[in-house]
């Protein structure tokens, strides 16, 4: 008679049947009973609603939001085409949002089905569907994305409402930059003889500077005898002059965050010291800081290390070759690479302080503050030697997030971009608090970016000679939460506010995090 753990094992070998036939939302008749409550009951299945679960890591405390922000749109795309089949499409505010690369958690995704009951259905963490009766797009206008059907650019771009430009100017302005000529535009416009879209339309492309494409429309709405009134949906001028060559929704998102979000800082922000004089007794103030950096910075990442293990990577009385504890130890290799990192930002802030730009200081120089953290866990061979190789290969999750960082081929596109703005921009605060945010916002790497986002923090602090400043881990929820804000909500006074109470107490000589004893 098999024991409980071998009946464990052979439900656990279903499920990765299932998992690796490419099923996340994992309906009730594809999996028995009986395999379903011990799998349920061991924590590897979610109910997210009646008949119908999701794979879950059993160690996530009840309440934690991680799997399911993982496993939300395969999910909802899977539980989508089996009740619907191919008769439904996302809205077109929805569908704009996903051709723009905004996958962030919806609190409720609408539908439109001619089968649709217009009733909600709960899921999981107070979201929901919403499936409308409503006639579906021309078919011509349907196209599959990322496991949905949804409206194309151009006919989601007419059917939006003028709320969605004042609500999402960063998805609306990088939606429009997509667009290469007014054709397709025009050929929905002119079908639906939609004079007040037309108007709202070309206001809305010369908003971002594409007049060629505003005129196009008038005259030729014009020519069919059509009246277009010009207006802009948006509220303000476009912060920036785009490149008419770059239509990457990515690019161009990353550099609207930037200047739409910049004001709010400066607002904020203390006024910079200014590059010391001393930079000797600078790099000396950073190097008190290292274990007191070291401990917060690696406990908000959920290690678990003692000022005792810090120091003694510090000094190389930690023991990989007879130490088979330490050798093997998670917490002690990040502690380790965690010592070596913080050399060699160390090192770059000497060359910002030489007058070397930060922004190209940062680009050259953070790939090897990424090997140097996690160079200690390859050596000992908790990692392999690929994992130094740079940029990630694969999708990447943030813990309890709603936001869905970028895909793999766009971290290449705009992970350049970044330190361009980083390089061009003229407040040491600016660089600081959205370098740290976008470059964690794009979450570049498989592991490590809170931590390298920090070092990016503290290098650009640097330029402009403020303190090396500490986020304490007893901060945590607050600096997750704020970081939360600007990622799903392009609120960052939340994160400005939280960076600049921590950096003016340093300025003051009374840092919230106090320096810890060894």
């Amino acid at each position: 008679m098999p024991t409980p753990n071998e009946k464990l094992a052979e439900s656990l070998e279903l499920l990765k049947t299932l998992q690796e036939d490419g099923k996340i939302a994992i309906k009730s008749s594809r999996i028995s009973r009986t395999h379903r409550e011990r799998l349920s009951k061991h924590g590897f299945l979610q109910e997210v609603l009646k008949g119908w679960y999701i794979p879950r890591r059993p160690e996530e405390q009840k309440g934690e939001t991680t799997s399911w922000y993982m496993s939300y749109w395969t999910f909802c795309g899977e539980y989508l085409a089996d009740r619907y089949g191919s008769d439904y499409c996302l809205t077109a505010e929805q569908s704009l949002l996903l051709h723009t690369g905004n996958e962030s958690v919806p609190q409720q995704l609408i539908v439109k089905s001619s089968t649709g009951s217009g009733r909600i259905t709960e899921l999981l963490f107070n979201t929901s569907i919403l499936a409308m009766n409503s006639p579906l797009p021309q078919k011509a206008d349907v196209q599959e994305l990322r496991g949905f059907f949804i409206t194309s650019l151009e006919s989601s771009l007419v059917h939006c409402g003028p709320s969605f430009f004042r609500k999402n100017p960063i998805e609306a302005r990088a939606a429009l930059l997509m667009i290469r000529d007014s054709s397709d535009i025009l050929q929905t416009l002119l079908e639906g003889g939609h004079t007040t879209i037309a108007g709202r339309l070309v206001g809305a492309f010369r908003n971002i500077g594409r007049d060629r494409i505003a005129d196009d429309i008038i005259k030729t709405m014009k020519a069919a005898d059509y009246q277009v009134r010009e207006t802009d949906p948006f509220q303000a001028a476009s912060p920036i002059t785009f490149d008419r060559k770059e239509r990457s929704p990515y690019v161009n998102r990353i550099k609207l965050l930037w200047h739409e979000l910049r004001p709010v800082v400066i607002e904020h922000f203390p006024v910079a010291p200014g590059i010391p004089d001393n930079k000797d007794q600078f790099l000396a103030d950073i190097e008190e800081w290292y274990t007191t950096d070291a401990y917060h910075s690696l406990s908000i990442e959920k290690y678990t290390v003692t000022t005792d293990l810090i120091e003694r990577v510090r000094s190389g009385t930690w023991d990989i070759e007879g130490n088979e504890e330490d050798k093997k130890q998670r917490d002690t290799m990040a502690a380790r690479g965690y010592w070596q990192a913080f050399n060699a930002v160390k090192d770059s802030i000497s060359r910002i302080l030489d007058g070397d730009n930060a922004g190209i200081v940062a680009d050259e120089d953070h790939g090897d503050w990424y090997r140097e953290l996690f160079a200690p866990s390859v050596t000992v061979g908790l990692l392999q030697p690929a994992d130094l190789a740079g940029y990630r290969n694969g999708q990447v999750y943030i813990g309890n997030s709603m936001h869905t960082p970028i895909n793999k081929e766009a971290v290449r596109d705009v992970m350049p971009v970044l330190f361009e703005l980083i390089e061009q921009e003229e407040h040491a605060g600016v660089r600081a608090v959205l370098g740290h945010f976008i470059f964690v916002y794009i979450h570049p790497y498989m592991d490590g970016n809170g931590r390298m986002g920090r070092f990016l923090m503290n290098t650009l602090l640097a330029s402009g000679g403020y303190p090396w400043t500490v986020i304490p881990v007893e901060e945590r929820s607050q600096y997750m939460d704020a970081l939360e804000q600007a990622s799903v909500h392009q609120n960052i006074e939340h994160f400005t506010k939280f960076i600049t109470w921590l950096v003016a107490a340093g300025m003051e000589g009374t840092p919230v995090a106090k320096k810890m004893e060894s």
